[in-house]
């Protein structure tokens, strides 16, 4: 705040906090003489006001009270307020008693600093009311009524984030709590339980409902789930990151991400920033979903190169014009390159010598993998992985993440055992290469991601339906794509050598409740959009794991990450891989790959 200003709103506190102080002062005397002041006691008055008017005033110059925004006055303004009532009673009695003034009633510094208090914060308390009041009758919006759902305690964060909101008018609070109903909260009444939402909205004529429960949490799944696409327009709070950005509005609609059990990551940015900053990244499988997520968290961290590497040259093209807009002074590099070429590996980590690699390039989609192209999976998810990492090691790279994913534990699929076999060949790396750290990073399904049920589901939708669900108790771990950006990042930072961490990834989700809910977020109904039972698909499981029944966890510094006590690679893991892959040919027998990929993977269990 610029210092005109700031002195102008002290001299216009002083101006009413003065009298304020002086009338305190005198109404002490009055009370304590039962409201008649004898005058002697009246003259003793007028004398030491001249002392207790300064002594208070030097109380609250002292706490800073005077630089308090009277308009936006909070409950820590108003404690702030009380400690430099209390300082300035102390400072009033100590000049007082100081002086030995005879026959001073000691009631009054008391009676004072109470009625002090009461009059100083009641001014401020009516100028913000008034204020509040001025602001929403001088709105031009039309005021559309609101009901918050949510607990006491969210409810009344949603009510103040609300006051500085145009065009909404809370007409009530739905609690998931019995004993809230009846009640009022900030002058709102609470009106009922999630059940009675459509009799509420009915006889309230409300078609918004704001949901301040946190993500996953029961209520706003179930509301969610029943209640979205049925004639009520849901609405959330922005999170903390997106109030950061420019632009946020104060409300935005419901999301798919909304249905997650879980609160997001929390990064270690100053770790990372360490980590990243004037480093040379370069990351394997950049256009895609997760790689090119990770473009944007690297590049908000000032490296000194990006270094992006994918096989598809569009998703290279969209990447560069994308980052060109975003960060144009930050030096790119993109190849478009395929792990499955070592030498070309190498020759790119030769040009740009890597401080750490992300590798993210990978065959990601189960049935296609368990087919025909089994052994496309294996070059380019087990073969790739291992070419990165030892092309990161020989390069001196400081550290290597490997994208895994929760189908690696127990497999089940060919695609799952592929990328068993990178972890394998990463462990084995880390002890050919001790300069460098390497990790592995298991996490569920992503939403949205290239290839994810949810595009598919969109899909469907749009062509009318219906949308196709392998088994209706089929379930699975979600996160977004910043969550599993910012988890491998995360890993990389705080691994050590040889580790693999997984995620907690909250509570399982339904696929079909993801079906339904993305059908009701676009307005239709499952009369309109039907859902389709198919069976399973080759390779496909009906719930995944993150850790492998032989291993357990520990905890990290992170809340949510923990290390998985994974086997030891044998040291020349990585050599035989590559010999046995080598070995298949182009075109083996599914059968003896298969019972080759037994061997090689005792955890392994192809699916019927």
């Amino acid at each position: 705040m610029p210092t005109p200003l700031r002195h102008n709103l002290a001299s216009r506190s002083w101006l009413i906090d003065l009298p304020l102080i002086a009338l305190s002062w005198w109404l002490a005397f009055w009370l304590r003489f039962n409201f008649g002041l004898p005058r002697p006691y009246f003259e003793l008055a007028l004398y030491t006001t001249s002392i207790a008017l300064p002594c208070m005033a030097l109380g609250l110059a002292l706490m800073r009270v005077p630089r308090q925004s009277w308009r936006y006055i909070s409950l820590a303004d108003l404690r702030r307020l009380a400690g430099a009532v209390a300082l300035g009673t102390l400072l009033t009695t100590a000049a007082v008693m100081g002086l030995r003034i005879d026959d001073f009633p000691r009631s009054v510094f008391l009676i004072d600093a109470l009625l002090a208090l009461v009059l100083l914060a009641g001014a401020r308390a009516s100028w913000r009311s008034l204020n509040e009041r001025a602001r929403t009758q001088s709105s031009a919006a039309p005021q559309q009524p609101l009901l918050i759902a949510g607990t006491l305690e969210e409810a009344d964060q949603a009510l103040r984030t609300l006051k500085g909101v145009a065009g909404w008018c809370v007409v009530g609070v739905i609690s998931p709590h019995t004993q809230d109903q009846g009640r009022t909260l900030q002058g709102v009444p609470v009106l009922g339980a999630p059940g009675a939402l459509a009799d509420i909205t009915a006889t309230r004529q409300v078609s918004t409902v704001l949901l301040a429960c946190a993500p996953g949490t029961p209520l706003r799944r179930e509301i969610m789930l029943r209640w979205a696409g049925a004639g009520l327009n849901l609405l959330a709070l922005p999170s903390a990151d997106e109030l950061l950005r420019p632009g946020t509005a104060a409300l935005r609609e419901v999301r798919l991400e909304d249905l997650l059990g879980r609160a997001p990551v929390q990064l270690d940015e100053r770790g990372l920033s360490t980590m990243l900053r004037g480093q040379t990244v370069l990351l394997t499988g950049a256009g895609g979903s997760i790689g090119s997520e990770l473009c944007r968290q690297v590049a908000r961290f000032g490296p000194a190169r990006l270094v992006c590497v994918d096989l598809s040259e569009y998703a290279t093209y969209q990447l560069e014009q994308e980052l060109q807009r975003s960060h144009p002074t930050l030096p790119c590099d993109y190849y478009t390159a395929n792990v499955r070429d070592a030498e070309r590996l190498r020759a790119i980590m030769r040009a740009h010598p890597p401080d750490v690699v992300l590798h993210a390039a990978a065959y990601k989609h189960v049935p296609l993998m368990e087919g025909h192209n089994a052994i496309e999976a294996l070059h380019t998810n087990s073969m790739g992985a291992l070419h990165a990492a030892r092309a990161a090691g020989e390069a001196g790279a400081a550290r290597f993440v490997l994208v895994s994913t929760d189908k690696a534990v127990n497999p089940v699929n060919v695609m799952g055992t592929s990328k068993r076999l990178a972890e394998q060949a990463v462990q084995a790396a880390a002890a050919q290469y001790p300069a460098t750290r390497f990790v592995s990073v298991r996490f569920g399904n992503v939403l949205g991601s290239s290839g994810s049920v949810v595009p598919l589901f969109r899909t469907q939708i749009e062509q009318g339906g219906p949308v196709t669900v392998t088994h209706p108790d089929i379930v699975r771990y979600f996160m977004t794509i910043p969550e599993a950006a910012q988890l491998v990042l995360q890993a990389g930072l705080m691994g050590e050598s040889g580790q693999t961490f997984v995620l907690d990834m909250g509570e399982p989700v339904k696929i079909a409740d993801l079906a339904r809910l993305l059908i009701r977020l676009s307005g239709k109904s499952e009369c309109d959009i039907p859902i389709a039972y198919t069976g399973l698909r080759p390779g496909e499981k009906l719930y995944e794991e993150l850790l492998a029944d032989d291993e357990t966890s520990a905890p990290t510094p992170h809340p949510k990450l923990r290390v998985a006590k994974v086997p030891t690679s044998a040291a020349d893991a990585d050599t035989a891989i590559a010999a046995w892959i080598d070995s298949l040919g182009p075109a083996p027998a599914p059968e003896a790959l298969r019972t080759d990929l037994k061997r090689r993977v005792p955890e392994y269990q192809p699916s019927e």
